[in-house]
């Protein structure tokens, strides 16, 4: 599908877990358009050759990387410090990077891992760099989301510490609880110039949820039949640079169609008592 795009030279773009798979595909299509691109990786070397790669690909220059972990609130904090020095003017923050977690595992933050990366690094991200984003004059957020949140339930007294863990429903866990913050977050910017939005960028072949054994070798056979991550990089592109989406705000969209959210996305004092708690856990402001 052709859809015009906005002018996106020189503009910046900022794609957490932009050094392989979708992320790294979203970055490499940015930057074949001439953005400003920066990746966010928590691997040095992964990150300098994933940056190194897209700059001989596209030949464009202005690609970069920082060094991220979103696997813990300090961090995440420490991210936002050197985003916040480097780049007083944002276009796009695509908040790409996840993890399906196959075993429960709880970061110094005494909190769930994948609650940690799915959900409360996007909401520190999104809170923090606002500033930046408002600075742009007009300027997106995109949340790489997953069709599975349909599946999710959201106990604020578990599932932030793992205590209703499993292999799929943590998953589809925190990626609800993504969902409800693209809906709360938006309520609060309506009408500054800045929008939030989820997609869900297809059924793709990544890393995301890869295991070992013969579970391993199921999935791998499986996988052969899904997307490409440029394939997946296409809908998260067109969201963050299309005109055709400008002013649009708070909405979910399955690859490149705006979609009614499920029923527990709608959940507005869910969402609400979330922004609470993600606030008092991150140090913000509610």
């Amino acid at each position: 599908m052709n859809k015009s795009m906005q002018d996106t030279k020189d503009q910046t773009y900022i794609i957490t877990g932009g050094n392989t798979g979708i992320g790294k595909a979203i970055a490499l299509a940015l930057a074949q358009k001439q953005a400003h691109v920066v990746i966010i990786s928590r691997d040095p070397h992964k990150g300098a050759a994933a940056a190194a790669e897209i700059q001989d690909t596209s030949q464009q220059k202005a690609v970069e990387f920082m060094v991220g972990d979103l696997g813990s609130i300090t961090s995440t904090h420490q991210l936002v410090d050197g985003l916040l020095e480097r780049y007083p003017k944002i276009t796009a923050l695509i908040n790409n990077a996840g993890v399906w977690m196959l075993k429960r595992e709880i970061n110094v933050d005494k909190l769930e891992y994948s609650f940690m990366v799915n959900h409360l690094a996007p909401f520190i991200l999104s809170n923090r760099l606002l500033p930046c984003l408002k600075a742009n004059g007009s300027a997106r957020i995109i949340n790489i989301n997953a069709g599975l949140y349909v599946n999710g339930k959201v106990d604020l007294n578990k599932t932030p510490f793992g205590q209703d863990f499993s292999r799929m429903g943590t998953y589809a866990n925190t990626k609800l609880c993504n969902m409800l913050f693209t809906k709360e977050f938006a309520n609060r910017i309506e009408g500054s110039g800045v929008t939030i939005n989820a997609v869900h960028p297809g059924v793709i072949r990544t890393n995301l949820g890869a295991t070992s054994g013969l579970i391993g070798i199921l999935l791998g056979l499986v996988k052969r039949s899904w997307g490409t991550p440029e394939e997946g990089a296409i809908a998260p592109v067109w969201l963050a640079t299309s005109p055709e989406v400008e002013g649009v705000n708070g909405q979910y969209f399955n690859l490149q169609e705006q979609t009614e959210l499920n029923a527990n996305a709608k959940d507005v004092v869910l969402g609400q008592k979330l922004w609470d708690l993600s606030a008092k856990l991150a140090g913000l402001e509610a």
